[in-house]
């Protein structure tokens, strides 16, 4: 690491872009702290992977997970999308805020998707491009070439090339700088813990910056990518946005350092002390689902005939937990009338909350579940 060189500036005459040296080749550690935390990273991680194995039905449970990557991750780059919007459905999104409200769910729709292709291909340039394109679909960005590599020069920062705060490596070379990723996601024969391949992928993506638009978001997203490809976790349930997003100059500040000044120690320092913080929140999480859970069942059984409606019900709500009357009665397979009956009960119980006021159209929302992810 100390003899990390991160590429050079190639003279394009009025600009000079910057051309990243292959990271496929072999790596040493030689920095204590970066082990010490890699040693801490790797046990967090194993904690939370333990939730994957003993919470029943945890598929439930990870679409609020995404939904909170999608709104994080979506907000580095300027959309301003909250939880409360984010779990309501188009129709009910007011209309200046439904192209923000659109990227957040392309972001949803890409990892549900990616999650699925896993199982058929391999982290690749492929899957990658998959990925891209179901983000682009139908929003800002949607003319720049969804799911193809960019024919063009981008930057980053500035209005333009001349005043630009980084200038990523022509077009052309592209094709082989992202095979190079592939080889190194792929070389068995180069031992390098996958937590540290996985920083200095996502480091390299983003100097490459293959898209000319987008890349910020697949580049993310390609971190629970590749944790549940290698096997590290079993389900995609850890995250990393929300720490992104609340350490953001520093984020962007690090991978800057790592390129102008050569220092990937430092990016590696804080992708790692990110895992640890979100493992650890992961954990956090799943601890108070699982309290809360219990909470509600104890509840329900007090219910008498209508528990088993309730639980129907609730069940449902931990995948998104927003419903009105007329969703109740479809799950429950009741009448309107017994729906906005069950409705009242579980309100009671203060386990249902309305949130919208009217006397028509009225949407309740599972609360308490709710406010462990709007944090």
């Amino acid at each position: 690491m100390k003899d990390f060189k991160s590429g050079t500036y190639i003279n394009q005459g009025y600009y000079k872009s910057f051309q990243p040296n292959f990271i496929n080749r072999s790596w040493k550690i030689d920095n204590m702290e970066i082990v010490t935390l890699l040693s801490k990273a790797d046990r967090m991680l194993g904690r939370l992977d333990m939730y994957s194995e003993h919470i029943p039905n945890i598929d439930l449970f990870i679409s609020m997970h995404v939904i909170k990557e999608a709104i994080q991750s979506s907000k580095i780059e300027g959309t301003q999308t909250n939880m409360e919007e984010a779990i309501l459905s188009k129709e009910d999104v007011p209309l200046d805020k439904r192209d923000d409200w659109m990227e957040v769910h392309n972001y949803i729709n890409a990892m549900n998707e990616a999650i699925k292709l896993l199982e058929q291909l391999p982290f690749s340039s492929r899957l990658i491009r998959n990925v891209h394109r179901i983000l682009l679909q139908g929003v800002r960005g949607e003319h720049k070439q969804p799911g193809e590599f960019r024919q063009s020069q981008n930057w980053i920062g500035g209005a333009s090339l001349n005043d630009a705060i980084f200038i990523p490596p022509v077009y052309t070379s592209i094709p082989e700088l992202m095979e190079d990723i592939e080889k190194f996601v792929h070389n068995e024969n180069i031992f390098f813990p996958e937590l540290l391949k996985i920083a200095l992928i996502h480091y390299q993506f983003e100097t490459i910056h293959p898209f000319l638009d987008g890349n910020g978001r697949t580049g993310r997203l390609m971190i629970t990518l590749y944790l549940v490809s290698k096997g590290i976790l079993k389900q995609p349930i850890l995250y990393l946005s929300d720490y992104l997003e609340k350490h953001r100059n520093s984020y962007y500040t690090c991978l800057m350092k790592a390129r102008t000044e050569n220092d990937i120690s430092g990016w590696f320092k804080f992708f790692l002390t990110g895992i640890i913080e979100t493992a650890q929140n992961g954990v956090k999480t799943f601890e108070e689902i699982m309290a809360l859970q219990k909470e509600n069942e104890e509840i329900i059984k007090s219910m008498g005939s209508r528990s088993a409606n309730a639980l129907k019900v609730i069940t449902e709500l931990y995948r998104l937990p927003i419903i009105d009357a007329n969703k109740v009665a479809t799950i429950a397979n009741i009448t309107p009338a017994s729906a906005y009956t069950l409705i009242r009960q579980l309100e009671g119980h203060g386990i249902l909350s309305e949130v919208t006021g009217s006397k028509r159209g009225r949407k309740y929302l599972l609360k308490k579940y709710f406010d462990i992810f709007d944090k």
